[in-house]
């Protein structure tokens, strides 16, 4: 009941730790303090009426999800930047503040769809522009650089400096791919490997925009299919004589017996025969290379009376 409520709702179950939540909480108090101050330094006293809420929306991204793409320095840049640009022009231009309000945040998001800069504390940018109220208009096209650009470069420069204090969190997410070693050959889990244009055309397939990059998509492929491997048996593991199991359900269950062996000089050309004694292909029997056996295996079994028990390996 609880989990059906929960996938309805759109509560996924969050693998992130305490320490990583902890670092989230700390960076996003640190940044709106130092817009604080700089904002009141530069702007004067009344000057922090001016800090846009849409800043919180923002510092939630760049230190809850630093490496998503949302959070790059161009989506926070070019989000805000845009859209108080065409905030600032609705307001000029359009009387009504209703249709003002609702054109400056539908025009700024298609800006930033066109200009591959989505920011979502952008529309609140665009809105507040609109219904900033007296301060805001009074500034015109100013409210593009103070506060909007200023808040936005020390965003920048917090968010750096300190996810660059953790050594599993980099900021810009480039420097994060810098760190880890280059991708590896596929896991023999998959007979192909993902290339770029297989990611770019199943993303024009779902036709709407993830939040997350191909650099990233790449990485989880490869650690969930390192996980899937760790399931498989090590080709040193299959011995003469013993019986092994896929461990898959339903008419793709099988157990195959190793019956015979042909070494070689080369570990990757030793061969095994075998023959299965339960599931599909019963009584048949074939042979392949050690490796690929132990790629299709999962388990080594016993016989025990008349059931099979799984060896603890």
């Amino acid at each position: 009941m609880i989990a059906s409520l929960a996938k309805y709702l759109g509560i996924e179950a969050s693998p992130v730790s305490h320490t990583e939540r902890l670092v989230s909480t700390l960076g996003s108090t640190l940044v709106i303090a130092c817009i604080f101050i700089i904002t009141r330094s530069t702007l004067g006293p009344t000057g922090t009426l001016l800090i846009v809420p849409s800043m919180g929306a923002s510092a939630v991204l760049l230190f809850a999800v630093p490496h998503g793409a949302l959070s790059q320095p161009w989506n926070v840049f070019g989000g805000h930047i845009i859209s108080a640009i065409i905030g600032v022009s609705c307001a000029m231009a359009v009387s009504g503040e209703i249709v003002a309000a609702s054109l400056a945040v539908g025009l700024s998001v298609g800006a930033m769809h066109y200009l591959r800069c989505i920011h979502p504390p952008g529309g609140a940018t665009a809105l507040a522009a609109v219904i900033g109220g007296e301060a805001t208009r009074a500034l015109g096209y100013q409210f593009v650089f103070t506060p909007i650009m200023i808040n936005v470069l020390v965003m920048l420069a917090v968010a750096v400096a300190f996810n660059y204090l953790f050594p599993w969190r980099r900021y810009p997410a480039w420097l994060a791919d810098r760190k880890k070693p280059a991708l590896t050959e596929p896991t023999r889990v998959s007979e192909r490997a993902i290339e770029h244009g297989d990611l770019v055309a199943a993303l024009s397939q779902i036709d709407s925009f993830i939040d997350v990059s191909e650099q990233d998509l790449l990485r989880i492929y490869q650690l969930a299919t390192g996980k899937a491997e760790e399931r498989h048996l090590h080709p040193g593991q299959i011995l003469l004589g013993h019986y092994y199991s896929n461990d898959e359900y339903g008419k793709d269950w099988s157990i195959r017996q190793v019956v015979d062996e042909s070494l070689n000089p080369d570990p990757e050309k030793n061969m095994v025969v075998y023959k299965v004694v339960a599931g599909v292909g019963l009584r048949t029997s074939n042979v392949e290379t050690r490796v690929d056996f132990a790629r299709w295996a999962r388990h080594e079994l016993t016989r025990d009376d008349e059931s099979w028990k799984r060896v603890d390996t």
